[in-house]
């Protein structure tokens, strides 16, 4: 199902919900934004223009893309007649509840219902409309417009047609959607990313290595073969005989704590949260921070670009 001429109502206009437009909108659907916050609402399609520049757009072809998306003062005049509803608010569980309650009110029976989170379970954000079966989640990642994956989450109420129509819907967009069968926290993409950092704190924590070389060990190895070769495709290239081996041998000397880590904690007590403090799990200056932050762009736009091409 091609995404052209689809009615879709993006619900939260910040970093998420002004990707998820774009994205919709330059797919060819009409969509309509909407944001409690005055501001956001009279800024986005300023920083949609920005992002679409960003991403080496031109002014002549951003103009169509800027014209089918449309700006909404309230939730109920932004879902009125959607055929999706893509929620993008804050990670707090109440106010989703919230939004899907004013939601279900006021949108068609017939319209999909998306909940954009990041580990939060969608049962328990969907757990209390009238309308399950049309409910699940989609995961998009940050930031939404460059990264092609979206992991589409069923509950137990999910219905097939709901969940067969959100993974061809995203894939008309230019996206990769994924299946998710079982809603679990996380879902795969956060699991997997977390269990690599669980280790990789643990590293730094035990006095093992600091983490530039975490870091540069990821960069400078496996990580330049992630994006091309998954870790079960590897497993089966090297043989799973070979892996089997590794694992009777590594996995037990492995992180296994089930919560998180006293060195984590710590940092976070002491103020230390990262580059918007100056310092994390190792020291920044706004400079550095910024080139990192422009690094990742640009190596995402490049990398868009080759796979274009």
């Amino acid at each position: 199902m091609s995404a052209t001429d689809r009615r879709i109502a993006v619900l939260g206009a910040g970093l998420m919900g002004h990707g998820i437009a774009l994205v919709l909108a330059r797919a060819g659907a009409s969509v309509t934004i909407t944001d409690p916050f005055p501001e956001a609402r009279a800024s986005v399609k300023d920083r949609i223009h920005a992002s679409l520049l960003a991403m080496g757009g031109s002014e002549p072809e951003t103009g169509p893309i800027l014209a089918r998306v449309g700006v909404a003062d309230s939730t109920q005049a932004a879902v009125a007649e959607a055929e999706v509803v893509f929620e993008a608010a804050p990670e707090k569980l109440a106010l989703k509840q919230a939004i899907f309650a004013e939601v279900e009110a006021h949108a068609p029976e017939t319209c999909i219902l998306a909940s954009n989170t990041s580990v939060m379970p969608i049962t328990d954000i969907m757990r209390d409309l009238k309308l399950r079966g049309r409910a699940l989640g989609t995961h998009w990642w940050n930031p939404p417009h460059m990264i092609p994956l979206v992991e589409v989450i069923r509950t137990e109420w999910t219905d097939d047609a709901a969940a067969n129509d959100m993974m061809e819907l995203l894939a008309g967009a230019g996206k990769t959607p994924v299946m998710v069968e079982k809603d679990v926290p996380g879902f795969i993409g956060n699991r997997l990313q977390h269990a690599l950092w669980r280790e990789a704190i643990s590293l730094v924590e035990r006095g093992i290595c600091d983490a530039v070389s975490v870091d540069t060990v990821i960069k400078s190895c496996f990580g330049r073969r992630l994006s091309v070769l998954g870790p079960l495709e590897n497993a089966d290239l090297v043989g799973t005989d070979l892996t089997l081996d590794i694992h009777r041998t590594v996995l037990a000397d492995l992180e296994d704590r089930k919560g998180p880590s006293p060195y984590l904690e710590a940092l976070v007590a002491q103020g230390k949260l990262g580059m918007k403090s100056g310092e994390g799990f190792r020291k920044w200056t706004n400079a550095e921070a910024d080139e990192v932050r422009n690094r990742v762009a640009t190596h995402l736009r490049k990398l868009e670009g080759i796979l274009e091409g």
